[in-house]
């Protein structure tokens, strides 16, 4: 793994310049001389970052022989001038320039006259023309001084300002502008830096864990840091976080942390610039393996990949830099509050009107379970918004002081556990523990966690702010105004006799991530030992560990396995055991769905996981054996079906007659609701094919798509490329045959951008465009679409295989997404004479695994030679070369 250390490496020199004569301009031949000096110069700055030199340094030299060219230009332009300066602002302003920053200039003018403005015009044009990519502005300063008071960014651009050329006379004239006490007084100026970094954070998802993120703007970036110190410097007339630690706004811990995230950060955005060969600030998926490569980081084996080690290096410097500027701003709140009388708060705390605070000040180092205790305290507490400066910083001195010795401490784990029994409040409180570092200092495992990304589309979070969405999610099953959303998680929560095993459970579920392995058995182990050190009964332990096991089954069997067949549903149920085990992780299998990615959940899933446990806690009843006989199933069907017709208004000799060319799987592998519709679309169509159905939102929790029409090869093929050409996503599909020929294929869709089902609208054109289409002898061929930009970094060979499957062949395709997948994968069985007669799709963010079961054209299984054909025939069409 790279070291963020850089190799002490000497700097480039700063270009050596002729002495500019005044007012005579820079000729062609001139302007090529200094473009070529500016490349030279970018070159050598590049050479040295390859070496080993620190990104801070090289940033700043490269900001020195900027200002130095500009300020050459500048002579030769306008010459020793009086009544106009030129000012380095933004970070040029700073001294810091990256090898594709812009250079940020402003132009102060006492009296823009024609001639001078010309001179300026020519100025700038010279600074394009020699390679730089400049931002400037030209005004008095009555007019800086006004566009300054209405708006804060450029206040803020002022306080960086500092003059490269010009007439020394405007370095008093900015200063006033700066100090002026009438423009952007302290309350005012941190209401809208507040308001600013809010806003910048809404556009990143206000989350510092976003897969591409952006080193500069986004969630604890360079900007973060920025906007410390602009407010130290105006609030408390702190220049930088040497003077904070001064003024008491941080401590010297702190720095030493924001300056090494700070630096970590630095180094890559320099890398990032380097490598886009531009002005780059996000970390794409096309350049996160090149920038690992780049910065030394190499793969340790298939779970510790060097690029995600690259990433977990950004995402521990942006937390740490989100976290602390988060708890400096609270700082600064505190500093410009009026004194609150102060209101004790048990025997340990106090409380200053929104603040609470320990009386003692060692409390925390004589008494490590007061840690814990004040946030249960804050908890209790109605009206506080968090702690005092004072106290946040003797947290930290605290919480690094006893180090490792918090997760042994008996008297840390006692009150740890009285947390975490007070059920969903605890949650927020854990929360705010992380924020503070004491969450992994308690749970060290959750510290090795910290940052750690998993290089993919599917976990769209790092694995701890995965965690936390995961233990938010939990909560919200405790909600009350949740219970439209999540009725049946609400009502299994309310039935929960120990909710600490469930958040136990959630903490500890991915804790394993990233050593190799299982990390569903590496995190049970981890679970039983830390929950025996936590002294829950032996029992409770047993149930956090096997949920920590079992914390994937429930939705690869929902979504890779027909739940609708009885021996699945035994076959879970067995592993489940009872009950109590199947609500616990139904609440924690929707949990971790939601908090792997917002876009994951949906109706289908929803109705899904909602089946299986259905079923399977019928099947765990004590009296009742799991109804294994076909014929009661099929009659239990049926009768309620015919029941809804009935009421319906349909006579039960017409639904008779459709029914007797309806295969039993029919009764098998749907609901009653479904068989009813379906009923009523063919008595509706009254003999006219082909038939299609379409209904917008199911008893499924999709959009239902049923064909009903004489079957015949390449019918699947037909259906799929119509959908792919209208933007759906194939769920499910049921290809059933019925006794006379007929095809009875059913279709679970979502919308393929929204991923949930469709308008009526939708529905309706789906149902004229398949109709017209199944009504054309010749098939329709899928539309022809690339692949997104993400898609194309996580291309791998699809992974096929086949399986024996009674009188069928099972077929398990593995591989990554890609637009027209499915209706590829059809055109291609329907080439080699390959009947599709169900299918399972599952997408698990870049990565698919579908299931098909097959038989050749004369309904009989797959032989070899029929296998090995298809296999490399869908190998030759969807491989990871071809797009």
């Amino acid at each position: 793994m790279s070291s963020v250390t850089a190799t002490p490496i000497p700097l480039p020199p700063l270009p050596r310049l002729p002495v500019a004569v005044p007012r005579s301009g820079v000729s062609a031949e001139a302007r090529r001389a200094l473009r070529q000096l500016l490349g030279d110069v970018d070159r050598a700055l590049a050479t040295a970052f390859r070496d080993g030199a620190d990104a801070s340094a090289l940033a700043r030299r490269r900001g020195e022989s900027v200002a130095r060219i500009v300020a050459h230009v500048w002579m030769a332009c306008l010459g020793d001038v009086t009544g106009a300066a030129l000012f380095a602002v933004g970070g040029f302003g700073r001294g810091l320039l990256f090898p594709y920053s812009d250079v940020d200039l402003l132009a102060l003018v006492q009296a823009p006259e024609p001639a001078r403005l010309r001179a300026l015009e020519q100025f700038f044009a010279t600074l394009w023309d020699v390679g730089l990519k400049v931002g400037h502005a030209v005004r008095d300063p009555a007019q800086c001084r006004a566009l300054a008071a209405q708006d804060a960014s450029v206040f803020t651009s002022l306080l960086d300002a500092h003059r490269l050329a010009g007439d020394p006379v405007f370095d008093a004239r900015l200063r006033a502008i700066v100090e002026d006490p009438a423009l952007w007084p302290p309350r005012e100026y941190l209401a809208a830096r507040l308001a600013e970094r809010n806003a910048r954070h809404a556009r990143f998802d206000d989350t510092a864990y976003n897969l591409e993120p952006n080193l500069k703007d986004g969630p604890g970036g360079l900007r973060t840091l920025d906007s410390l110190r602009w407010m130290g410097r105006r609030l408390a007339h702190a220049n930088d976080l040497s003077d904070m630690v001064v003024e008491g706004l941080l401590d010297p811990a702190e720095q030493a942390a924001l300056e090494q995230s700070e630096a970590v950060l630095r180094r890559y955005r320099y890398a990032l610039h380097l490598e886009a060969g531009r002005a780059e600030e996000r970390l794409l998926f096309d350049y996160q393996r090149a920038l690992a490569a780049r910065l030394g980081f190499e793969d340790e084996h298939e779970k510790n990949l060097g690029v995600e080690q690259f990433m977990q290096g950004y995402y521990r410097a942006a937390s740490q830099i989100e976290r602390l500027g988060v708890q400096v701003a609270e700082r600064f709140e505190e500093m410009l509050e009026l004194p609150d009388e102060a209101v004790p708060v048990g025997v340990d705390f106090i409380r200053y009107g929104k603040r609470l605070a320990a009386r003692d000040p060692q409390l925390f180092m004589r008494w490590p379970a007061a840690l814990v205790e004040i946030f249960i305290a804050r908890m209790d507490q109605p009206g506080v918004l968090g702690f005092s400066a004072d106290t946040m910083r003797r947290i930290h001195q605290a919480t690094a002081v006893h180090g490792d010795a918090l997760a042994d401490d008996r008297d840390v784990l006692a009150v740890f556990l009285q947390l975490l029994r007070r059920g969903a409040p605890a949650v927020e409180a854990l929360w705010r523990m992380n924020r503070h570092g004491l969450l992994a200092a308690i749970l060290p495992a959750f510290g090795k966690v910290f940052g750690r990304m998993q290089y993919d589309l599917f976990h769209v979070y790092t694995v701890d702010e995965h965690t936390l969405r995961v233990l938010r999610n939990l909560a919200r099953f405790a909600d009350p105004a949740a219970q439209r959303e999540f009725p049946l998680g609400c009502e299994i929560w309310a039935g929960l006799p120990v909710p600490e095993v469930l958040l136990l459970a959630g903490l500890f579920h991915d804790i394993a991530k990233g050593r190799g392995g299982d990390h569903s058995m590496l995190g049970e182990q981890d679970a039983r030992a830390f929950c025996t050190r936590l002294g829950l009964p032996p029992g409770d332990v047993e149930r956090v560990a096997w949920l920590v096991r079992w914390h994937l089954l429930m939705s690869t069997t929902a979504q890779r396995q027909d739940i609708t067949d009885p021996d699945v549903v035994h076959r879970f149920a067995e592993v489940v055991g009872n009950r109590e085990r199947l609500g616990q992780l139904y609440l924690l299998t929707v949990a971790d769905i939601i908090g792997t990615s917002p876009r994951l959940w949906n109706g289908w899933k929803d109705r899904l996981l909602a089946d299986l446990y259905t079923s399977t806690r019928y099947a765990l009843r004590s009296d009742v054996e799991l109804p294994r006989d076909i014929g009661a199933r099929v009659r239990e069907c049926s009768e309620y079906a015919l029941a809804l017709l009935l009421n319906e208004g349909h006579a039960e000799a017409d639904v008779m007659r459709v029914w007797a060319d309806f295969p039993q799987l029919s009764f098998l592998r749907h609901r009653p609701e479904q068989i009813a519709w379906q009923t009523t679309a063919i008595l509706r169509a009254q003999g006219a094919l082909p038939l299609v159905a379409v209904h917008p939102l199911s008893v499924r929790g999709s959009t239902e798509l049923f064909v009903y029409t004489p079957d015949r090869d390449g019918l699947f093929a037909t259906v799929t490329a119509v959908l792919d050409r209208l933007r759906f996503s194939v769920m499910e599909s049921r290809i059933l045959s019925s006794p006379t020929g007929m095809a009875l294929d059913t279709f679970l869709l979502l919308d393929a951008d929204s991923q949930q089902p469709v308008s009526a609208a939708r529905a309706e054109e789906l149902q004229q465009r398949l109709q017209r289409a199944l009504a054309q002898s010749a098939g329709v061929q899928p539309s022809k679409r690339g692949m997104s930009r993400h898609q194309k970094h996580f291309q791998m060979t699809p992974k096929i295989s086949f399986h024996a499957a009674g009188d069928r062949t099972q077929l398990a395709l593995v591989g990554t997404d890609r637009p027209g997948l499915l209706a590829a994968v059809a055109q291609v069985m329907l080439a080699t004479g390959v009947r599709v007669h169900d299918a399972r799709i599952a997408t698990f963010g870049e990565r698919v695994e579908d299931f098909f079961q097959l038989t050749n054209r004369h309904d009989a299984p797959l032989d070899a030679a029929q296998q090995d054909r298809l296999l490399h025939a869908l190998l030759e069409r969807i491989g990871p070369a071809r797009d």
